[in-house]
């Protein structure tokens, strides 16, 4: 997987109350982002997650860029206590946007997931500018939208958000309605997670790039979500372990090629020719002293 830093957003609005998702909207998003943590993490030792908040009052950085699960479960402990208000969508991508401009390794791609079961109170053409904004700072932002909404307002949205990211990687809307399922095991089987690898309209996405269909395998990643996962890091780590051969290859290739190299004037060959011009010019010199003498 890339070299990441990841900003999480989870909805604490009064909405997340809602039991539709068992125990609660907020329980069931939580569960699911120590399942992105940790697929960000263990697909990239050096990449990086934090967590937000966006209801109450306003958003709210709850952890900064950390490896360390235990301070995530921390923030969201703390959060859960603090649920109320409306969401602040908008102001919270862009919190999350200017934390991660801040990240101490530079080589990480920006990316934010935020999950959404609240009603969206920006306009469809404010966050259309904010999605320019974001594109142009090489932010990539997933959406997680789920829970039994009265209308597809909210879809609509976030639909046009992820629009102006049409033809970049990432950038997914993941819809994801009421089931008997945890919203993490849904989770698992889309492009939020599987990237590329994951099957065409897995989880209900309708605004990001879907690729293979594990066919190789010969089975739907959707009917075994964990299975789907395992293959695709064991499939991750083969392609970098091959892509450190290669390169490893390549620069005992290069030296050996250097040290074969002899540069121009400084053969052995030449030496010797001096060395013999040397002698060559004594014994004349000895011959014309011995013609002297007699």
């Amino acid at each position: 997987m890339p070299l990441e830093a990841v900003m999480i957003i989870v909805d604490n609005s009064e909405s997340s109350r809602n039991g539709d998702y068992a125990p609660t909207r907020f329980e069931a998003q939580a569960d699911a982002v120590n399942v992105v943590f940790q697929n960000v993490v263990q697909g990239n030792p050096e990449s990086s997650v934090g967590l937000m908040s966006m209801g109450g009052k306003g958003p709210e950085v709850l952890v900064t860029l950390t490896t360390d699960q235990g301070k995530i479960l921390e923030g969201l402990h703390r959060t859960k206590k603090k649920i109320q208000g409306s969401a602040h969508l908008a102001t919270g991508i862009q919190v999350a946007g200017l934390a991660l401009k801040h990240r101490q390794n530079k080589s990480q791609r920006q990316r934010i997931v935020v999950f959404v079961c609240s009603p969206i109170e920006e306009d469809e053409s404010d966050l259309v500018k904010l999605a320019k904004r974001m594109k142009k700072n090489t932010v990539s932002v997933d959406f997680v939208l789920f829970g039994d909404v009265e209308d597809d307002t909210n879809e609509k949205k976030l639909k046009a958000f992820t629009d102006v990211f049409s033809g970049t990687e990432g950038n997914n809307l993941i819809v994801i309605p009421p089931s008997g399922k945890l919203l993490s095991d849904q989770l698992i089987s889309t492009p939020l997670l599987l990237g590329e690898a994951a099957p065409s309209g897995a989880g209900g996405d309708v605004g990001g790039g879907a690729g293979g269909d594990f066919g190789e395998f010969g089975f739907d990643p959707s009917t075994d979500p964990e299975l789907a996962l395992a293959l695709r890091m064991s499939m991750e780590e083969e392609r970098a372990r091959q892509e450190k051969m290669a390169r490893e290859e390549e620069e005992a290739a290069k030296k050996t090629t250097l040290e074969s190299v002899q540069e121009e004037g400084e053969s052995a060959p030449l030496l010797n020719d001096k060395k013999d011009e040397g002698k060559k010019d004594g014994d004349k010199d000895a011959d014309q002293m011995d013609v002297d003498k007699s």
